[in-house]
């Protein structure tokens, strides 16, 4: 009975391997795939046609109706430039210093706000609200408001006997006090992140560590600290390629001035146009696309890194 079972059964069993592989492969269907062509045109028209074409414009004397090739000569003129190469050093200090900014506040109001404190839910709409705000108002509002004569900080100032700089007119102060708005301004997006972040770890590790009698700063730095790492890089990518872009709001608080005090790459990239200078401008531009991708490049890769990696 045994061998007449088996018998029966292994021959709808068995299996033919190159008929096996033909139906697997007719089951198989490329419809998915389709749906990749409305992005890769996307990706080509907007992003791969445009930057091809700011590269070959580079290297170019252009207007709206001829160019002539001039090789690297808009490179060597934009480094030649006392103004461009000062415009180019701000960026880095005004980038790093606003990144940073907003990663320590965000993480520090990110902790409070997810501590039972009273108001939980009002203090993080408040938190967020300069996000929602237009660039360009927030930038024209303080402008007005840091006014050295009329402005309100320094009429509150003066009324208490404290100094009244010239907040947008002084060249010492100028691209300081951008950066503080721009921190003021984004800070709350990188505090939504860490929020997030933070929810998501485990509460069993935090009631492990208080069973254990371990400390508020023995907690954040052995728990909150580490699982927050993915929270952090998306917080210290985004808030550092927008502080290298930054130009909205430089340009509507002090167009780059005093003088080329408070000019960053963006706004020197942005002057060479109005002037008429098109080629150079557009090195401007390819020189930020290959700095902001030589920095981003290896920091993303060092954030993502595995821990075990470190």
């Amino acid at each position: 009975m045994t061998a007449t079972l088996t018998t029966a059964v292994t021959p709808s069993q068995s299996t033919n391997p190159k008929g096996a592989r033909t139906a697997r492969a007719k089951m198989r269907s490329f419809y998915p795939a389709w749906f990749f062509i409305p992005a890769i045109a996307l990706y080509v028209v907007f992003f791969a046609v445009p930057t091809f074409a700011g590269f070959w414009f580079s290297l170019t004397r252009w207007t709206l109706f001829d160019q002539t090739f001039i090789g690297v000569d808009n490179f060597v003129r934009f480094f030649q430039d006392p103004q461009l190469v000062s415009g180019f050093l701000h960026t880095f200090e005004y980038g790093f210093v606003t990144s940073a900014a907003k990663v320590v506040l965000g993480l520090a109001l990110a902790l409070l706000l997810t501590s039972p404190v009273l108001g939980r839910g009002y203090l993080r709409a408040v938190v967020f609200f300069p996000v929602l705000v237009s660039t360009i108002g927030i930038g024209i509002t303080f402008k007005a408001l840091m006014d050295p004569f009329h402005g309100i900080i320094n009429g509150v100032l003066g009324s208490v006997g404290l100094p009244t700089p010239g907040w947008l007119t002084d060249p010492a102060l100028a691209l300081w006090s951008v950066a503080a708005v721009d921190i003021w301004k984004g800070v709350g997006i990188a505090t939504l992140i860490f929020i997030a972040g933070i929810v998501a770890i485990p509460q069993e590790y935090f009631e492990a560590a208080r069973v254990d009698g371990a400390s508020a700063w023995t907690i954040f730095r052995n728990i909150t600290l580490p699982l927050s790492r993915p929270a952090m890089g998306t917080v210290i990518i985004l808030s550092l390629i927008g502080g290298l872009r930054s130009f909205d709001l430089i340009w509507a608080m002090t167009g780059g001035g005093p003088g080329f005090t408070s000019d960053v790459i963006a706004s020197v990239i942005y002057k060479q146009y109005q002037a008429g200078f098109y080629g150079l401008s557009t090195a401007g531009n390819v020189v930020l696309f290959v700095v902001v991708t030589a920095i981003m490049v290896p920091v993303s890769w060092l954030i993502n890194r595995k821990p075990a990696e470190l």
